[in-house]
């Protein structure tokens, strides 16, 4: 029997696609949002494919700051960017 790979929905194509190839954003417990590589953090996630275009349309329709219900602060925008553009996602 084949194991079920974990399945998660970009917030910018809205597209199912495998959880360890996203990027998860993450509200913590202390109220801060950091990126997470690990996917172990402690607290509310919402997922963005690795893909500028992604992040640009979850940008637009504030679909992550509705999925984490807060706002964004434009520090994390700009180092998932980075993290994009530079792919050293890990």
């Amino acid at each position: 029997m084949q194991k079920k790979i974990p399945q998660r929905q970009c917030m910018g194509c809205r597209e199912r696609k495998e959880k360890r190839a996203m990027i998860r954003v993450v509200r913590c417990t202390d109220g801060d949002i950091r990126l997470d590589f690990s996917g172990k953090l402690n607290g509310r996630g919402a997922y963005v494919c690795p893909d500028l275009n992604c992040l640009a349309k979850a940008k637009k329709s504030r679909s992550l700051e509705r999925c984490l219900e807060t706002p964004i602060p434009e520090e994390v925008y700009n180092r998932l960017e980075k993290e994009m553009e530079g792919g050293s996602l890990g």
